[in-house]
């Protein structure tokens, strides 16, 4: 029984290992193309001090920073205050910080607290609903991701410009004589 010559080349020792070679370096670029979820370095990106000591506020709006007339409690009435002797949650920062028209980002809690008008305060999540990473500023009505250019409205969390493909969630707070108290 003879055995027909085939058409097609075999392929060599060489040819196997270059494909190989190919292939690995295909999913390298593929991996970089990923929006699985990308943590997020503040060190990397040099808003955490040198001595490892995290400030309670790593992004304000350039707007200026002016005192509250009346710092509300979520459900009360404007320019009513509570008045407690120990809260209960975690505080955050002094509610005459967060600059009307803007907000200020709590990286450690990962809450962006904003104040949209005069005494009016409202809290979300620091984290991307894209793919995970810390927002990292507060300007022009609009709360900033540095990843992909998200950008969240300051009233509400709601998406303004993507690739997020949902609002932030809202967070829990309370003003506690002057103070900001995640719930």
């Amino acid at each position: 029984m003879k055995t027909q010559p085939r058409d097609e080349p075999r392929p060599n020792r060489r040819g196997v290992l270059l494909g190989a070679a190919s292939l690995a370096g295909l999913g390298g670029v593929l991996a970089g193309c990923s929006t699985a979820a990308v943590p997020y370095d503040a060190n990397e990106a040099g808003v955490i001090p040198q001595d490892g000591q995290a400030p309670s506020a790593l992004a304000m709006a350039p707007s200026a920073m002016a005192p509250s007339a009346g710092a509300t409690q979520r459900g009360s009435a404007p320019g009513r205050e509570r008045r407690q002797a120990a809260p209960r949650g975690t505080v955050l920062g002094a509610a005459r910080e967060i600059p009307v028209g803007g907000g200020t980002i709590f990286t450690a809690a990962r809450v962006v607290v904003t104040q949209p008008a005069r005494g009016q305060y409202r809290a979300f999540s620091a984290v991307c609903t894209h793919v995970g990473c810390i927002l990292n500023q507060v300007t022009d009505g609009t709360i900033d991701c540095p990843c992909h250019g998200s950008k969240f409205a300051i009233t509400s969390g709601a998406v303004v410009s993507g690739p997020a493909p949902t609002p932030l969630p809202r967070k829990p707070i309370e003003i506690v004589d002057g103070m900001i108290v995640l719930t």
